[in-house]
């Protein structure tokens, strides 16, 4: 087997809540409950679950734009959580991020080419000015956009179109990796297709390995090649796409899965519909994290934590039905 172009194992991540005249921390939000998975070059992952599970702070840490509490980041076959300064500078060429937001994730007063061009700058990767305007207009023009938009500024711009002039920033300096966390969840449907196919087109073109990030489960579905879904800070289940659809064995995979829009207005399917809410992160339930909501709960759910394992080749989940 290849090695892997990320690899990540038992990440943490517990942000302090502070409280108290003197402000000192109280307690801790666990956002990130040790999660651990692999992706291949030029492989897409997806990454999916409900809002305020984990998956946006996950791909933040990995870039180290987060710093993790605990766990290994290895991209590479280079430790990314030791890393620091040049190497971290280094390291950022070879993994970069699409934000979901493409009103906020741009700055206002920069134009179009300063914000595209801003890492060639910083990286030092064309050796002119001439250079630097020529590759500015080849990124433009890689992902859709007129040259001349370059001397002009975001506000000027449509949601669709800002997040190409976002994706142009993250292919600037030719990444092996790039984390898409939400990009089309703040776009129309119509612009989300032409966003999505633009990405696979992409991938196509310059190998790229996408860590893909969303909630949507058709948008993951059509792009993945795998899928991991959270709940609660930790990865419940990961198999490849068709496997993970077509047999969830995750109670909550099931669930989510429910509730996906079924084309056809003949066609039935029976609903899941979970009981109660999500626990507080910052107190999560013992075990496992899903058993209030699961109506599959045993008593060993509730004091053991499920490891995820693999219970057919390649489809893992964390769940002790499939014990």
């Amino acid at each position: 087997m290849a090695e892997p172009l990320l690899r990540v194992r038992n990440l943490v991540k517990h942000f302090p809540v502070q409280g108290g005249l003197l402000s000192r921390t109280v307690d801790h939000v666990h956002a990130v409950d040790g999660v651990s998975f692999e992706l291949g070059a030029g492989e897409t992952l997806g990454l999916v679950g409900e809002s305020g599970c984990g998956k946006s702070t996950t791909g933040r840490c990995i870039l180290r734009l987060i710093e993790p509490t605990a766990g290994e980041v290895r991209f590479d076959g280079k430790d990314v959580m030791a890393m620091d300064g040049r190497g971290l500078r280094e390291m950022s060429r070879g993994m970069q991020i699409i934000f979901q937001d493409p009103f906020a994730s741009l700055n206002p007063r920069m134009t179009v080419g300063a914000i595209v061009g801003e890492a060639l700058t910083i990286h030092r990767l064309a050796r002119n000015v001439r250079e630097h305007d020529e590759r500015v207009v080849n990124l433009l023009e890689t992902v859709g956009l007129h040259a001349d938009y370059r001397s002009r500024y975001p506000h000027e711009f449509s949601g669709g179109q800002r997040q190409r002039i976002g994706i142009a920033r993250a292919l600037a300096v030719s990444p092996r990796l790039i984390v898409c966390d939400e990009p089309v969840s703040a776009l129309d449907v119509s612009i989300q297709a032409q966003v999505i196919n633009l990405l696979e087109d992409l991938q196509r073109q310059f190998g790229l390995a996408y860590l893909f990030i969303a909630h949507d489960l058709s948008v993951v579905e059509h792009i993945s090649r795998r899928v991991a879904v959270m709940y609660l800070g930790r990865i419940v289940e990961l198999a490849s796409a068709h496997d993970l659809y077509a047999t969830p064995r995750h109670p909550y995979t099931e669930a989510l899965l429910s509730a996906v829009p079924v084309p056809d207005p003949a066609a039935k399917r029976r609903r899941i519909v979970l009981q109660g809410d999500v626990p507080n992160p910052i107190d999560p339930p013992a075990g496992c994290h899903f058993h209030p909501r699961c109506p599959h709960a045993m008593q060993r759910c509730r004091s053991e934590a499920p490891l995820l394992r693999e219970v057919t080749p390649g489809h893992l989940a964390a769940c002790h039905l499939n014990a």
